[in-house]
């Protein structure tokens, strides 16, 4: 009689830890010196490499502007995970200094939403029904092995 009470307290116990959220980290984190301390006009590429390392990424259209992105999510159970907080700092650099230009300081609150457009593009070429799918390949080649090929024996022997 003892059991029962002590398994529905295990069941419970286990059904409180499963709901309960796995916090991720992704992407750049500060660990001795964060973006918000470098310095306008003062640091240039190499002081910013050696703060706070590398870029996540560079800008696609300037190769003068690197981007550090962290995010942090939070996932519970089976449930798709749910973004906690996204900040990007993006660090201009001057083209022919190379010394920082400007610090922007992005969250989650500045980002849109944009809208997912489903269509396709059609390629060429027809599509097979399932039936030609099945049957396209009869009448091509033989369903046998031509070689005897059993493990461990070289091929043409």
């Amino acid at each position: 009689m003892r059991l029962r009470p002590a398994l529905a307290a295990l069941g419970l116990l286990l059904a409180v830890v499963a709901c309960a959220p796995v916090t991720s980290h992704h992407g750049f984190q500060a660990i001795e010196t964060a973006p918000k301390d470098v310095k306008v006009g003062v640091d240039t590429k190499s002081t910013v490499l050696e703060k706070l390392g590398s870029p996540s990424t560079v800008s696609t259209f300037d190769v003068n502007t690197w981007f550090y992105v962290s995010q942090v999510t939070d996932r519970v159970s089976w449930h798709r995970p749910q973004v906690r907080s996204r900040d990007i700092v993006a660090i201009g650099f001057d083209n022919q200094s190379e010394q920082v230009a400007t610090v922007n300081s992005y969250t989650l609150k500045d980002g849109k939403v944009i809208a997912f457009n489903g269509r396709e593009t059609p390629t060429r070429g027809r599509e097979l029904s399932i039936l030609e799918q099945l049957l396209g390949n009869v009448g091509r080649g033989s369903l046998l092995p031509t070689e005897d090929v059993t493990p461990g024996s070289a091929p043409g022997r």
